[in-house]
């Protein structure tokens, strides 16, 4: 990754190899279109499938979204060629249970279940469940789900230290997040003049890539 294009991407949990090469190419496009990257991974499963899981700015993503993102960075990655081989690409919403990977994320979802894994210990420990009770500017306060005999019922882990992140689906997170993405509709909706709804939904799209 490129020192402008590092500057320009705000996650702080990121990709690398191939991964990192695709982020790269399709983020561009993501931006001039008004979507931001959430993440990008190719997998063996069904041939190759190439994952790429974005929103708009203002959290929300829809069919349509995905659509209008996978007709956007298909040229580029017909240009770029980053994979050698055939493989399918799946445009889709973070969904409810989404990897946190800004800041914004962890402040966002403070007082939610994650599960945690860190690229080094922190606290003899490289995994971890809990609740985040608070999202700092340098890392966040974990409660420990179930603290084990000896260890203190929350843990600081700094945010570069983080390797991955996933919401654990909760009664109150699929509550609260349907809230959310129902206020952040709306709001959209109103913005752009449409009439409001009350329907909220995951979101993806796919089709084969040569």
């Amino acid at each position: 990754m490129t020192a402008t294009a590092s500057e320009a991407d705000d996650r702080i949990i990121r990709e690398s190899g191939i991964d990192a090469r695709i982020a790269l190419i399709v983020q561009p496009v993501l931006r001039g279109i008004g979507f931001r990257l959430v993440r990008v991974h190719l997998s063996g499963q069904n041939g190759l499938t190439l994952q790429i899981m974005a929103e708009r700015e203002d959290g929300t993503m829809t069919v349509e979204d995905c659509e209008e993102v996978s007709r956007a960075v298909s040229p580029a990655l017909d240009v770029d060629d980053p994979i050698e081989k055939a493989y399918h690409l799946e445009v889709s919403s973070p969904g409810i249970d989404r990897p946190l990977v800004r800041k914004s994320d962890f402040v966002t979802w403070t007082g939610h279940l994650v599960k945690m894994e860190t690229s080094v210990p922190v606290a003899d420990r490289k995994r971890f469940k809990g609740k985040i009770a608070e999202a700092g500017e340098d890392d966040i306060l974990l409660e420990r789900d179930k603290a084990a005999y000896g260890e203190e019922p929350t843990v600081r882990i700094p945010y570069d230290t983080i390797a991955d992140v996933r919401l654990i689906l909760t009664d109150d997170l699929i509550r609260d997040a349907l809230s959310k993405d129902n206020r952040e509709r709306k709001e959209a909706k109103k913005r752009r003049g449409e009439p409001e709804d009350d329907v909220s939904e995951d979101a993806t799209e796919e089709h084969e890539q040569e």
